[in-house]
């Protein structure tokens, strides 16, 4: 069984948001795959098997959790597959996933993926939100995995420090933090917070960018953006928002490769 470590959403070693990727033969428990994912205790480890139909199933599992969605895991995921020469470059790569089919393109040195957009609801602050993250929301809204909170500025979104123990008594996958970029190289920066999913802050998460997407669509009255998400390895994700889909690109470098011998 093959295993690699690759950071996503960059195009230099040790930026962005590393994942492992297990390639398997066939299926194997959910036990297995989640002690396999605490022994890496990153992010995500991804786990994928070959399919008839030529494509792949494909799960996520974070240190604790195994998650519905996983853009960088999924990116990583389709970077290994080209770079080992289990398709040529030009082959799409479909993934059969719990968030449905999923696809990746190459796109010379970047890769889109196809994904469900994941619109927020304007939704009631939960309790502990505020007083953890230690901000004055101007929007607070929430889709089918976390809660999104747009702040004042970028300058709030960088000097967050939140209260993590209190923030994983909220009922969600994960917090997003969102503003306008003060940059013009982008459009919006964010953070991402999971620690009730196993993950404290997340540095570059791409189903995350399912949701910022149509929020600023709707909020800057346009389709594509260039994000930034500010964490302390930082990385950019390129959204595109068509319908109900969203499609991400970035980069991703192989760091490590192994052999899993268990």
């Amino acid at each position: 069984m093959k295993l690699f470590k690759v950071d996503a959403f960059t195009d230099k070693p040790f930026g962005g948001n590393p994942a492992a990727v297990c390639l398997l033969a066939q299926s194997k428990s959910e036990a297995w795959m989640q002690s396999i994912a605490q022994e890496m205790n990153l992010a995500e480890t991804a786990f994928i098997y070959p399919v008839i139909d030529g494509g792949y199933n494909l799960r996520w599992f974070t240190p604790t959790v195994e998650v519905d969605l996983c853009g960088h895991a999924t990116l990583a995921t389709a970077h290994v597959l080209w770079e080992i020469s289990y398709l040529t470059a030009h082959e799409e790569v479909r993934f059969h996933t719990k968030s449905g089919l999923l696809t990746a393109k190459r796109k010379e040195n970047w890769i889109e993926l196809n994904f469900p957009a994941e619109p927020a609801q304007e939704a009631e602050v939960p309790a502990g939100l505020v007083e953890a993250l230690k901000v004055k929301p101007l929007f607070v809204g929430k889709n089918r995995f976390d809660y999104i909170v747009e702040v004042e500025s970028e300058e709030v979104v960088r000097n967050l420090q939140p209260d993590l123990k209190l923030l994983a008594t909220v009922p969600a996958r994960g917090i997003i933090v969102t503003s306008a970029s003060a940059d013009p190289a982008y459009d919006f920066v964010s953070r991402f917070f999971g620690p009730a999913s196993g993950i404290d802050e997340d540095p570059v998460t791409g189903s995350a960018h399912c949701c910022l997407g149509p929020y600023w669509q709707q909020k800057l009255n346009k389709n594509t953006f260039t994000a930034f998400q500010a964490s302390k390895r930082g990385g950019i994700v390129k959204v595109k928002v068509s319908d109900d889909r969203v499609f991400l690109t970035g980069q991703a470098v192989i760091i490590l490769r192994g052999e899993l011998v268990v």
